[in-house]
């Protein structure tokens, strides 16, 4: 997962062809390009530009593609100039793009992903679930917000109640990909708790030999992430991660989004961008 991948990045100019407002200033862009709707992989990113008055580009995960459409889509919160800048752009209008960026999640022989995304690091989740909704995988996925979700949920088909869990993301139910979402707040059929909390009752649900097949992917704010792992060493589970780091090239050259990261060899200083975002959660917590 620290194969440098700078050749693959290409700069593309990708018209907007669709742009949704969500509630807790969240929207979902889509963009045209054959390239990127190709060529990513989930946990990848791209770096945009958010206007012309604003140079410095700003990285966003790559939620899904549509390849047969050539199109990709971007789901992001407006926190900053830069995000309120990329908010404001029209159906129609040109925006560069830099992608796709990094390294993205491995999916090993282990055939009951856990997939753990919360806040902005949900679209990566979303990206595992369509790679894989038509393979011999059964993930189940959590997804988290103490925001209002991006969508309308809806009871998932299953019919099972994971302590108050029943509503699921509506195309992750159209994929087949089991879900359920996690929340500190009253929202219906949601779970009451942490993400780890819900990971923690679906885990035990499990038989020994089902969570022998367990793998956890996750991506989120660090300290979720750093939960994340903790959950996943209790269990004794593989675990990859994909970090959240503020950038400014993005391309690996000005090496401003270091993490530490052990090695075979000791410490090293790793790049975020080029060098991650996805790494196994033992060598950076």
């Amino acid at each position: 997962m620290s194969k440098n991948n700078r050749n693959t990045i290409k700069v593309v100019d990708c018209q907007v062809l669709a742009h949704y407002q969500f509630e807790g200033d969240q929207y979902i862009l889509t963009l045209s390009s054959e390239t990127i709707a190709n060529e990513t992989k989930p946990g990848q990113f791209v770096h945009i530009t958010v206007s012309d008055a604003l140079p410095m580009r700003r990285p966003i995960s790559i939620m899904s593609v549509d390849k047969e459409n050539a199109t990709f889509d971007l789901l992001y919160k407006v926190v900053g100039k830069g995000t309120k800048q990329l908010s404001e752009r029209k159906i129609g209008e040109t925006l560069s793009v830099i992608g796709p960026i990094g390294n993205g999640f491995t999916m090993t022989d282990k055939k009951r992903p856990l997939l753990i995304g919360g806040g902005v690091g949900m679209p990566p989740m979303v990206a595992i679930a369509q790679n894989i909704k038509d393979s011999d995988y059964q993930p189940f996925a959590i997804l988290g917000s103490e925001v209002p979700f991006p969508f309308d949920a809806q009871v998932a088909n299953d019919g099972k109640d994971y302590q108050g869990a029943t509503h699921t993301m509506p195309e992750l139910e159209e994929w087949g990909v089991a879900c359920r979402l996690a929340s500190l707040q009253d929202y219906e059929g949601v779970f009451k708790g942490y993400v780890t909390d819900l990971a923690r009752v679906y885990l035990d649900s499990l038989s020994a030999d089902e969570l022998a097949q367990v793998e956890v992917y996750s991506c989120g704010p660090h300290p979720m992430l750093e939960a994340v792992a903790k959950l996943a060493k209790e269990y004794n589970l593989p675990c990859q991660v994909s970090l959240e780091e503020n950038m400014a090239c993005a391309v690996g050259g000005c090496a401003g989004c270091v993490v530490e990261v052990q090695t075979d060899n000791g410490p090293a200083m790793k790049r975020v961008c080029v060098d991650g975002p996805v790494f196994d959660a033992t060598t950076v917590f």
